[in-house]
């Protein structure tokens, strides 16, 4: 059943650049895939087929006149509905924003058009991207496609299965305690979220100024890196983005691990994962060591305090964010969602301002006692193996949901207190056939490392290349 959906989103560039394949060719089987898939996965929530067949009609004359093509040209894509494009929906997976049309559009998705690509769907996601999960009271909730009754990892929900199923040849998420890097790992795609102020947010909804990051999820660690060299660097519109140079992410993907220490947590995100996921991740250790890497045991410091820290300044930020809906509007939050955010209205601003002050020293620290010792930290994206949606649905569950709940994204929210470039791609799978991640985390504005890396470990894995039952042609899991 193989058709140019399953093309790579590097491929599917290529094949347009080289007039192999239209741009109207690959939007009519993303759309006939997204088609045949979506009943069952829930993946989007508004698709404008009139307007993508218009962008793609522009695209292949373009070709056909021998204008000078971007690095995405041709290439349709959907993202998660939180990202503003003038005069399109953009619910933000809420009742609150159900009939919002921006008048604005952000500065990644204008860059993605600048190379060449074009936007065809909104992709469902956590409401107002705030959930490890995929649960969604206003849309429905997004179905994990290896096995229907799972999650599949949030917020970016929607964003992962589309990808997964190949609907999509890449998908911006958003990432603030896991959200990029969850989906990717639950939905066995690949998924990172740049170092802090690295890619612009201007005109993306808002989750945690602190913590909010703008990243792709794709087929590739390859498919990642090209698109990042698109989306990142300063933006005049967005005065927190860095000043960085934006380096070429896809020329440093050689394969070459020599010499490079990858660090394995002897205290933190490894010791309570499940077995499961923890042969895997060895497995992947293996493979990154035979590439040529060196495996460092170590320990990592102020976990505790990191863990703590975090959670203080998302629950704080999202709370004053949602300040005004909150007191008009509570009725139409989700029962979790009001909770968290009622209790970010609990926080002394000692807390939060301790939890801000403490940041840079933080991070000072981590860096030399973590990266003094190697130059990429691995660890299992998800520590255990996948939950259902029934087993994490805290807003109807009984005692004990919250902690399954909670536990998903519990080794991706330390990274988004310190800020660090830190990608997940597939490594396996579960006894129930889910797949599990590995997650790379480097030095602040490393992604060129943590995405050689991942690359490195795809060029002698397949795990990437797989895709769910219903793509290839099978019923998909409909029990747990």
């Amino acid at each position: 059943m193989s058709t140019l959906a399953d093309l790579s989103l590097v491929e599917a560039a290529d094949a347009v650049a080289r007039r192999e394949a239209t741009s109207a060719e690959l939007l009519a089987a993303c759309l006939a895939r997204l088609d045949a898939v979506n009943p069952q996965i829930n993946a989007t929530i508004w698709v404008d087929r009139e307007a993508a067949h218009e962008a793609a009609a522009a695209a292949d004359k373009a070709v056909q006149a021998g204008a000078r093509l971007g690095r995405l040209h041709g290439v349709p894509l959907a993202h998660k509905d939180m990202y503003y494009q003038a005069g399109r929906p953009c619910t933000c997976g809420s009742a609150i924003r159900r009939d919002f049309v921006p008048t604005v559009t952000c500065t990644v998705i204008e860059r993605l058009a600048a190379a060449g690509a074009y936007s065809f769907a909104g992709l469902n996601m956590a409401e107002f991207a705030q959930n490890p999960t995929g649960h969604n009271r206003a849309f429905g909730d997004c179905h994990n496609p290896w096995s229907l009754p799972y999650i599949t990892g949030g917020s970016s929900s929607g964003s992962g299965a589309a990808v997964a199923c190949a609907a999509t040849y890449a998908s911006l998420g958003s990432d603030t305690g896991g959200s990029i890097r969850l989906p990717a790992s639950a939905c066995g795609v690949t998924g990172i979220k740049p170092t802090q102020t690295r890619v612009s947010r201007y005109g993306v909804m808002p989750l945690s100024f602190s913590a909010d990051n703008v990243g792709p999820l794709a087929r590739s660690a390859r498919d990642c890196a090209r698109i990042l060299s698109v989306i990142a660097g300063h933006d005049p519109r967005d005065p927190t983005s860095a000043r960085e140079p934006v380096a070429d992410y896809e020329a440093a993907l050689d394969g070459d691990l020599r010499g490079l220490r990858v660090g394995v947590p002897t205290n933190a995100l490894v010791t309570l994962a499940d077995a499961p996921v923890l042969v895997a991740f060895e497995a992947a250790l293996s493979v990154l060591a035979a590439r040529g890497a060196t495996i460092v045991r170590l320990e990592l410091p102020l976990m505790d305090a990191i863990t703590a820290y975090v959670g203080v300044l998302s629950r704080v930020e999202a709370a004053a964010i949602h300040a005004r809906w909150m007191r008009e509007r509570p009725q139409d939050y989700a029962v979790h969602l009001s909770a968290r955010l009622y209790a970010g209205y609990a926080v002394p601003g000692a807390y939060y301002v301790e939890a801000l002050a403490q940041r840079g020293p933080i991070l000072k620290r981590f860096a030399r006692d973590v990266f003094g010792q190697c130059d990429v930290l691995a660890s299992p994206t998800i520590p255990t193996c996948l939950p259902t949606l029934a087993e994490t649905d805290i807003d109807h569950g009984p005692p004990g949901t919250e902690q399954k709940f909670m536990a998903v994204s519990v080794n991706t929210r330390p990274f988004n207190y310190l800020g660090l470039p830190t990608t997940s791609q597939p490594c396996g799978f579960d006894p129930n056939g889910l797949p599990i991640g590995l997650q790379l985390a480097g030095r602040p504005f490393a992604e060129a490392r943590v995405l050689k890396l991942a690359d490195a470990y795809q060029r002698d894995t397949s795990w990437h290349t797989l895709r769910p039952p219903a793509v290839v042609g099978e019923a998909p899991m409909v029990t747990a």
